[in-house]
């Protein structure tokens, strides 16, 4: 059975109690994990690529000559396809945990089995509330810290510990190789630079953009106490549309810096690049398109698929292989991503590099309808043949040809 009861409530909770493993950024904000999401460009980052990753396809295949085929009748194919546990789809447990990776720098979830040992559900886990730690003779282990709505009515709020067999514990990058450390801790001075300028932004035009200043009289102010206090209460908050009126020569002079004296619009167009930069997201998949054109915006997306989803995708199927398939089946059968249809460029370019293929002999109709999800031509139609153009020749035979002549 899992950890928390199934009447556990659905919380939104990014952070624990527990201090944030590297403090406070060079900044005034506060930087961790809940508060670095509520950043624009971060919560983007993170939507784009675990949504990306989960919206691929997740098979378990079995060796099968030089391929493999869909290992449809396996217990962990449907887990790993359709639905990990009843709780939710394969869609939304994957991308529970790809972002858990990418804010916290581990994805955790404890794995179910029967008595035969097979795995029967995958559930997630808070990797703010796992401690890993390995015992006396090298073994490791987990303990999960429940809170108290976490528990059955009989169990006591506190820590579980669980052998290694029963969690599947995706570490990101990593100083030891067994726990992943949080990106947004890494990044904390460029993430809190940007919730800073937010911050700043938002204060600013609360006060209806007016900047601070002096208000100056030629003679002496014998209160300067009520002049301060009438002034903010007629002009500063809500009252921010309010005509001023100044009397006996009274001036008022501005001293704060200008918004675009202090760049901030530049400021925070920067940290929408750093940002995007610290999570390897072409800037245009953020919404930033400033410098993203017709002809570079479809290689900036392959890309992405290569560079940024390819080393994710191979450190889950790895994971997955290793926490979920016997030693024994690790030798017959593999979990894999199908990041095709990612790769794939536009319809113009996928049509010539058909036709390449078509012309010399390595594709068939059929194995070109396939690419393109559509439904193969009957065999007597000849769907499956391979052609090649007639005015080529075997290489060998011309140099033949050529002698005798």
């Amino acid at each position: 059975m899992p950890l928390f009861a199934k009447k556990t409530q659905p919380k939104n909770a990014l952070s624990t109690t527990r201090p944030f493993f590297f403090g406070r950024a060079n900044s005034s904000a506060v930087v961790n994990e809940r508060t670095a999401l509520s950043q624009a460009a971060v919560l983007a980052c993170v939507r784009v690529i675990s949504e990306s990753v989960a919206s691929l396809p997740l098979h378990l295949y079995k060796f099968q000559g030089t391929g493999g085929v869909a290992a449809t009748a396996h217990p962990l194919y449907r887990l790993l396809h359709t639905a990990p546990n009843p709780d939710m789809t394969s869609f939304v447990f994957r991308e529970t945990l790809t972002s858990h990776l990418l804010l916290f720098g581990n994805a955790y979830a404890q794995i179910i089995r029967n008595g035969l040992g097979e795995v029967m559900a995958l559930y997630p886990l808070q990797p703010n509330k796992m401690d890993v730690w390995r015992h006396e003779n090298g073994e490791i282990f987990y303990t999960y810290w429940r809170e108290k709505d976490e528990t059955k009515a009989h169990e006591k709020q506190g820590g579980v510990t669980l052998p290694k067999r029963e969690v599947l514990h995706i570490p990101g990058l990593s100083f030891d190789g067994l726990v992943g450390y949080s990106p947004i801790a890494l990044a904390k001075n460029a993430i809190g630079l940007a919730i800073s300028t937010e911050e700043f932004g938002a204060q600013f035009f609360s006060n209806s953009a007016n900047p601070c200043g002096i208000i100056s009289h030629p003679d002496h102010i014998s209160d300067h106490a009520t002049l301060r206090e009438e002034w903010e209460k007629e002009f500063r908050g809500n009252r921010r549309n309010g005509v001023a009126i100044l009397e006996d020569g009274m001036k008022f002079t501005p001293i704060s810096i200008a918004p675009d004296q202090a760049q901030f619009l530049e400021t925070r167009k920067f940290q929408l690049s750093e940002i995007a930069r610290i999570f390897r997201v072409p800037p245009h998949m953020i919404g930033d398109l400033e410098r993203s054109t017709f002809s570079n915006i479809e290689h900036q997306s392959i890309d992405f698929a290569k560079y940024t989803l390819g080393p994710w995708l191979t450190r889950i199927e790895q994971e997955l292989e290793k926490s979920l398939l016997s030693p024994a089946e690790q030798a017959q059968y593999e979990i894999r991503f199908n990041i095709e249809g990612l790769l794939r460029g536009d319809y113009e370019t996928r049509m010539r590099g058909y036709a390449i293929g078509r012309q010399n002999g390595w594709l068939s109709a059929n194995d070109i309808r396939a690419l393109e999800r559509q439904n193969p031509i009957p065999f007597d139609d000849g769907g499956d043949r391979y052609l090649v153009n007639g005015n080529m020749v075997d290489l060998k035979g011309r140099s033949d040809a050529d002698t005798q002549d």
